[in-house]
């Protein structure tokens, strides 16, 4: 029998904005140093989503534990902290500028959770696959032509063929540096 070793890492702190940010990158760091890269984005996005939550809600203090755990195909990313209240997810409305987190967390995770921890505490988790989904081939026959295009630099844009309005002109970026 093969026995594959639990990989674990653990961080305690109080969650505030800045704090939130060092743990974002710890937990990017683990999971380069575990060879885990294509998970990076959304376990930071989890785990800034939970973090986020603790710092809003949590009472009587902020602080809380971060656990990220690798078992096998799974990695499970976890926050403890001191408050027995257990979230809620609410519809938000659409102009709401707060009130989408968990909904997130369990649209970009494999599953998610929250159990009590203890007299005075819960744990809310989520989990994600680390290997990548079986993705079949469509047959032959399935397969529609597309027609390449060569492709323009940036600053080209083509005139439509009513020559009045330009052609589509590539979208820029509004994310700074």
């Amino acid at each position: 029998m093969i026995s594959y070793p639990s990989r674990h890492c653990t961080v305690e702190l109080q969650a505030l904005p800045s704090r939130i940010g060092q743990v974002r990158r710890i937990v990017s760091a683990q999971l380069r140093y575990w060879h885990l890269d294509p998970l990076i984005d959304r376990a930071s996005l989890g785990v800034t989503e939970l973090l986020s939550n603790v710092h809003r809600h949590a009472q009587p203090d902020k602080t809380c534990t971060v656990e990220i755990e690798l078992l096998l195909d799974r990695l499970t990313v976890s926050v403890r902290d001191g408050d027995p209240r257990m979230p809620v997810i609410d519809e938000a409305e659409p102009l709401a500028t707060c009130g989408r987190g968990l909904a997130m967390v369990a649209a970009m995770s494999e599953s998610w959770g929250v159990r009590p921890d203890g007299e005075s505490g819960k744990v809310v988790w989520f989990t994600l696959p680390t290997s990548a989904p079986v993705v079949t081939s469509p047959s032959l026959r399935s397969r529609r032509t597309v027609q390449e295009k060569p492709a323009r630099r940036f600053a080209e844009v083509g005139v439509s063929t009513d020559g009045l309005r330009p052609d589509h002109a590539p979208a820029r970026s509004a994310v700074a540096g």
